[in-house]
């Protein structure tokens, strides 16, 4: 299911101050890069997170010069992690974030293709495009096989893909159309069809793709196992078309489900569901700026309550390893903060 080409080509919630355990700082042993890419990522904090091991861990690659105010990820909870890897990296500015984001998919790239000729990405859309930028560069523009890469979308807005709400035409325009993937290889939704035909069409593709091995599967959840997706959270917390106390949140029976009332124009979207998500090989969750610090509170805290957990804290690899990328504003609500 190829892409269709574009013409000339082919209110946020009040959250309170989140108390956070200050965690003991040490320096964790090597771990082997098959295992944990982000450990060759620079600069930035960065926090591992085991549900097998407690209590955390911090690594950082500054030099002790004076005490960076990013250092607030240091009082992150082990709670939130899953059975899978989870870490946190916080960085000084969204250009940094950037380089290490580039250098930690290029290398995904790498591994995935090495081990199984192909690599699965998964976008969202909003503001993680503008991230993926230092991809379209060198080295990465001449170094990674693109011809190895199949993309989809985590959701999509139906409109038509020319459309200035589309999240196919947000990637194209920033990213697709500055790399040499195939066209045949962009798994775009039929903007023709209806929500829920769009959703049915999409998942139909998705299980032909896995037939023919493009997607794996994973041997723990039986859901498509994309290498990696990189996704965006929103204020309120939602990730991919996913909003807080939506029943979308629950169905399990689906890959691809549709939604037609989303809290956030506009309202008809397709939306891969949460066993999707949570089946996932790799996720970068990339989130910057204040305004979105309320829900990485939330998120990252020590405070839990199963009855209002948001979308973004039900993501939770099964087998997998769950990267945040951020900066020092989407992390300026954690409290203890303390210098490496």
């Amino acid at each position: 299911m190829a892409a269709s080409a574009l013409p000339l080509f082919s209110t946020a919630p009040t959250y309170r101050l989140c108390h956070c355990p200050q965690l003991p700082v040490s320096r964790p042993p090597a771990i082997p890069r098959a295992a944990s890419l982000c450990e060759t990522l620079a600069p930035a904090t960065r926090i591992s997170l085991s549900a097998a091991t407690a209590p955390t861990h911090v690594r950082s690659h500054r030099r002790p010069t004076s005490p960076p105010s990013a250092m607030a990820s240091k009082a992150i909870s082990a709670a939130t992690a899953a059975s899978g890897k989870q870490g946190l990296l916080v960085f000084d500015s969204e250009e940094e974030l950037s380089v290490s984001l580039a250098k930690y998919t290029a290398e995904l790239s790498e591994k995935f293709v090495r081990e199984r000729g192909a690599f699965t990405v998964v976008l969202s859309g909003g503001s993680l495009i503008k991230s993926l930028r230092k991809l379209t560069e060198s080295p990465y523009l001449e170094s990674v096989d693109w011809a190895k890469w199949h993309v989809f979308w985590v959701d999509e807005r139906v409109v038509p893909k020319d459309h200035e709400d589309s999240n196919y035409k947000l990637a194209f325009d920033g990213f697709l159309s500055k790399v040499s993937i195939p066209p045949g290889q962009v798994y775009a939704i039929n903007d023709a069809l209806s929500a829920e035909g769009a959703a049915e069409d999409y998942e139909t593709a998705l299980k032909h793709l896995v037939n023919v091995g493009v997607v794996a599967v994973s041997s723990v959840t039986g859901y498509p196992r994309f290498d990696l997706m990189l996704l965006g959270m929103g204020p309120d917390g939602h990730i991919a078309s996913l909003f807080p106390g939506h029943p979308l949140l629950h169905v399990t029976e689906k890959w691809v489900t549709f939604i037609k009332d989303s809290p956030k124009p506009p309202p008809e979207r397709i939306t891969f569901t949460l066993p999707v998500i949570n089946s996932s090989a790799y996720i970068a969750m990339v989130v910057t700026g204040a305004g979105k610090a309320g829900a990485v509170c939330k998120a990252l805290g020590s405070e839990k309550s199963a009855s209002d957990l948001l979308p973004v804290e039900m993501a939770s690899l099964e087998d997998g390893e769950f990267t945040w990328f951020t900066d020092k504003a989407a992390v300026s609500m954690l409290q203890d903060k303390a210098s490496v």
